[in-house]
C-alpha cells in the first residue's frame, strides 16, 4: 500500500494494492506495521463502527477530548464518500484548514486521522457504506462537534452529493470560533504531546 500525509500534518491517505482476476478482488485495507512506521507508534484498536448513509448525508465535524480523544481509520466498503480532515488544533500552522480524500469501492483507499482532528464526510451515492476503526470507546461526554456548515470552515461539498442532509445535532454545533472561544477545542500542544507519548509507550 502507498501511504501519503495530507496537507493536514498527522493525517494519511493510503491507497490500497489490489489484486483482482475473474473471481473478484483481494487487498489489504489495513496493515498496522506500514502504519506504524509512518507515524510512529501503533494503533490500540478498541472500537469498530459502521454508517450507511442516503446520497447528501452529511456526518460531522465530530472529535473528541485529549486525552485520549480518538484517532480513527476510515474506508467505504459501498458507495462512495468524500472524507474531510479539519484541523481544529489551536495553534496548528494549519488551523482551521481542511484536506479531503475520496473514499470508494473503486480504489478502496482509506483515511488516517490522528487523535485531536476534526473528521467529517458527505455522501455521494446512496447506502454509502462507511467503516471505522478507533483507538477509544465511545463516550458521549467526551465527544464533541462543529457545525460543518461553518463558512470559516468552508468546506466544499461536490455537486455529486446533490441535496445536503444533516442532522440537527450537527447543524445545532458550534461555529469553529465559537468553540474556540468556548475553550472546547484541543491545542497544538497538547495534541503533539500527546502524539509523542503514543510513540514513546511503543518503545
Amino acid at each position: 500500500m502507498q501511504i501519503r500525509e495530507l496537507s493536514i500534518p498527522d493525517s494519511y491517505e493510503i491507497t490500497p494494492k489490489q489484486f483482482g482476476d475473474d473471481r473478484g478482488v483481494f487487498l489489504e485495507w489495513y496493515r498496522f506495521d506500514k502504519l506504524e512506521d509512518e507515524i510512529g507508534h501503533s494503533l490500540d484498536l478498541a472500537q469498530a463502527n459502521t454508517s450507511v448513509s442516503k446520497r447528501g448525508v452529511v456526518r460531522g465535524i465530530h472529535f473528541a477530548d485529549i486525552p485520549p480523544s480518538q484517532a480513527k481509520y476510515v474506508t467505504a466498503t459501498h458507495g462512495a464518500v468524500l472524507d474531510y480532515v479539519i484541523d481544529i488544533r489551536v495553534g496548528s500552522p494549519t488551523f482551521g484548514q481542511w484536506d479531503s480524500v475520496l473514499l470508494d469501492d473503486t480504489d478502496r483507499r482509506a483515511i488516517y486521522l490522528s487523535e485531536g482532528l476534526g473528521h467529517a464526510f458527505v455522501a455521494l451515492t446512496d447506502n454509502a457504506t462507511v467503516s471505522y476503526l478507533v483507538t477509544s470507546t465511545f463516550n458521549a461526554e467526551r465527544e464533541h462537534g462543529i457545525d460543518p456548515l461553518d463558512p470559516e470552515v468552508a468546506l466544499r461539498f461536490p455537486e455529486e452529493a446533490g441535496e445536503l442532509l444533516l442532522s440537527p445535532k450537527d447543524t445545532d454545533a458550534p461555529s469553529l470560533a465559537e468553540a474556540k472561544e468556548s475553550g472546547l477545542l484541543p491545542t497544538w500542544e497538547e495534541a503533539r504531546a500527546f502524539y509523542a507519548s503514543l510513540t514513546e509507550k511503543g518503545r
